[in-house]
């Protein structure tokens, strides 16, 4: 039995690929490719000669049964995206899962990732973030997703494409209001371009047409909603830290500090009690 090896290829500058890399693309026994004419390119840029199968969107239930007999047979494949790590937003996650169900063992070689790559240079907080892949053409299907992401604290990565991006933009505005938003585009290319601007702008800046090259929408998440305590549960915290040893006072004051409750009306009320 062979195994399926799930290549990152480069987003843009063919100097980001890895000597790993190379090195699977020119032992395999044949690569599946995304698009076969995109990935000649790649593979004429290095001088490699490599039997290609395409796998894509519209292919990937028959196209998967016939690279999987073929590892079954012994042969090793080679899986490439594009450009950037296969299976993220990409039919390679159906086939890497197939693989696992039938016991063929998957082998990564990483590469480039457009998500990451853009979080990193977009100025926006990295710490916690959600990535949300491309948005639904449907209508209903695309407010639904962003009305779920409504409250959603962490930092959201999303990708899109040109011709979509107004439309895109004025819907995020209009379920998210006014955030920091960075647009980065080209990664990697001659043009790149990181753009930090609100939702609002950029939904006034490109309503007729988007931005050429490939793009990645990076938005700060919801602000963390402070709950509003009231003056018996902010006395009830004080009379937890002191029974944890705290004074009176002290208790109040680190009530207060938790709750915004004023630490004198706590202390009064701890002592009436």
């Amino acid at each position: 039995m062979g195994s399926l090896y799930v290549v990152g290829t480069p987003i843009g500058n063919l100097g980001d690929i890895s000597p790993r890399a190379l090195e699977t693309l020119e032992s395999c026994d044949f690569i599946a490719a995304e698009d076969t004419r995109v990935t000649l390119k790649l593979l004429n840029h290095f001088g490699i000669k490599k039997a290609m199968l395409s796998y894509h969107e519209h292919n990937r239930n028959s196209a998967g049964e016939k690279i999987i007999e073929r590892i079954l047979n012994g042969e090793n494949c080679a899986l490439v995206t594009d450009a950037g790590m296969p299976a993220i937003s990409d039919p390679g996650e159906d086939l890497v899962r197939f693989c696992l169900d039938r016991g063929i063992k998957v082998v990564s070689v990483p590469g480039p990732t457009a998500f990451a790559t853009a979080i990193a240079i977009s100025g926006m907080n990295a710490g916690r973030f959600t990535f949300e892949g491309f948005l639904s053409v449907n209508k209903q299907s695309r407010r639904e997703h962003l009305e779920s992401l409504v409250n959603e604290q962490r930092t959201m990565i999303f990708y899109e494409a040109p011709h979509k991006l107004p439309a895109t933009l004025k819907d995020m505005y209009k379920a998210f209001g006014d955030r920091k938003i960075s647009i980065v585009r080209e990664i990697t290319k001659i043009y790149e371009e990181t753009i930090r601007t609100s939702l609002k702008e950029a939904s006034e800046l490109y309503a007729q047409s988007g931005p050429k090259g490939e793009i990645v929408l990076i938005i700060e998440g919801a602000e963390k909603v402070k709950k509003e305590y009231t003056l018996e549960e902010a006395v009830e915290m004080a009379k937890a830290f002191q029974n944890d040893g705290a004074s009176a006072s002290e208790a109040a004051k680190k009530a207060s500090a938790e709750t915004g409750v004023k630490k004198g009306i706590i202390y009064k009320s701890m002592l009436e009690e």
